[in-house]
């Protein structure tokens, strides 16, 4: 295997942590509005991903990053042709990431509602945003010879792409449920397992109709297996949240997520971004790989630094393992 291959399935594997890392906490995100019955059980809400909400941003960082360094030419294509839908995740992510700090410094009910509506506009945009950008990469962009995109800044919006943005959103939503489910106790995990019950069915539709469309477009053997293998996970993801067994179900979606994200990769290879003018203006991975040298050093850098990253995440989860429930929040203290 080349070490352009190498780093191709690198990304697509940074891609896969931070859909179901980021997954969930946007689901929580999107939720509070709908689970939360007052301000303690927002406050519970919050806290099952206080300390991982930031460490699960690095994967969508650490993603862009190798596509830069290792497919500068696909990074350049794609980011440029995205860039507007980009920047409403950069904003919906830094508004999001203000509002967990700010919301519980003014103890009235009209900051906390304010800052909890810019909580749940910055977990509802990102998914949608980023499963616009995957979407385009593997089902392709209006392309010229010299890589640059044809068209206006909506030229990637497609109803395939909005479907693959949709699923996004869909698989976040089931994601979050099951974990508040997972780290919850009482009446809310209750309500968290009986809303996960109901919505994975639905929710996880547009991914379903998604692949199908990747299938028909690049899809072959391989991608049909993985795309049963997805369906497969979210029948046993759906008993097992039935039967109140939470971590089984939360495990099962992230196969979900896992099968579909490969599914996905298998499907483009070996492009990195097709074109959909002239299939001779496709980028491959041969076509816009960075030097030897370039991916030797950047695969030792890998070899070094992403086993520290991978404990230290690790960790964090091992030490905030264990349920929270309303009874664990402190009253709010008056300034």
């Amino acid at each position: 295997m080349t070490l352009e291959t190498i780093w191709f399935c690198v990304i697509a594997l940074f891609w896969l942590g931070y859909l179901f890392l980021e997954g969930f906490d946007f689901g929580v995100g999107m939720l509070m509005p709908v689970l939360a019955k007052d301000n303690t059980e927002r406050r519970v809400m919050v806290n099952t991903i206080g300390p991982v909400w930031d460490g699960n941003e690095v994967w969508l960082i650490v993603a862009g990053g190798a596509m830069f360094a290792a497919f500068p030419g696909w990074y350049a294509s794609l980011f440029s042709a995205a860039y507007l839908p980009l920047l409403v995740v950069l904003l919906a992510l830094i508004g999001r990431g203000v509002a967990f700090e700010y919301r519980g410094k003014v103890d009235t009910d009209r900051w906390r509602r304010n800052w909890d509506r810019v909580i749940g506009i910055g977990s509802w945009l990102p998914p949608f945003g980023v499963g616009l950008l995957l979407a385009t990469t593997v089902l392709g962009l209006p392309l010229d010879a010299e890589g640059d995109r044809v068209g206006g800044a909506f030229a990637a919006v497609s109803l395939e792409t909005l479907l693959g943005a949709v699923a996004v959103v869909g698989f976040s939503l089931v994601h979050g449920a099951a974990f508040l489910a997972l780290k919850t106790e009482g009446d809310l995990r209750h309500r968290a397992r009986n809303l996960a019950t109901r919505l994975l069915p639905v929710a996880l539709l547009p991914l379903l109709a998604f692949l199908v469309v990747v299938q028909l477009r690049s899809g072959d053997l391989w991608t049909l297996l993985l795309i049963g293998v997805a369906v497969i996970a979210a029948v046993i993801a759906w008993f097992k949240i039935r039967m109140g067994r939470e971590g089984q179900a939360f495990a099962a979606l992230g196969g979900v997520i896992a099968a579909s994200a490969v599914a996905i990769f298998v499907a483009l290879y070996p492009d990195v971004l097709p074109s959909t003018l002239d299939a001779a203006n496709t980028l491959t991975i041969a076509g816009e790989a960075s030097s030897p040298y370039t991916l030797t050093v950047m695969t030792w850098v890998a070899v070094f630094g992403a086993p520290a990253v991978l404990i230290y995440q690790g960790w964090t989860y091992w030490v905030f393992r264990k349920r929270i429930g309303t009874r664990h929040i402190p009253p709010v203290h008056a300034p």
